[in-house]
């Protein structure tokens, strides 16, 4: 089952977010993306079209994507597990399941930015 709310953003604007881009690009196929949200949700329809606009644009294939569905009791698949609280939150791993970093809605920039921004961090 997949998200609507990842469904990308058609107006979104890949050229102003160029860096984050190039980015995600750079890792796309290394890591994987898991996102936990609920198409009910405001802070996920809010957020995640453009954050599928931007794995879109950076060409990150289908299967380095997960997308989890939640009930609005915030229960799902790998809720527990990964002791999710909030959504939209996004987890990216390796291959292997390490969990790299970890996007919570409450972040002041939007997931793909911020991302990025801990990527460039992480593998500088």
């Amino acid at each position: 089952m997949s998200l609507e709310t990842m469904r990308p953003n058609p107006t979104w604007d890949a050229a102003s977010y160029e860096e984050a881009v190039d980015t995600l690009a750079a890792h796309s196929d290394e890591l994987v993306y898991t996102v936990w949200g609920g198409d009910w949700c405001a802070d996920c329809r809010a957020l995640l079209p453009d954050f599928g606009a931007a794995l879109e644009a950076a060409a990150v294939p289908d299967d380095r994507l997960e997308e989890i569905p939640v009930n609005q009791d915030k229960q799902g698949p790998g809720v527990e597990e990964y002791g999710i609280e909030y959504i939209p939150t996004i987890v990216v791993e390796t291959d292997d399941g390490e969990e790299i970093i970890r996007f919570v809605e409450e972040e002041d920039v939007p997931p793909a930015v911020w991302l990025a921004e801990q990527l460039e961090a992480e593998f500088a």
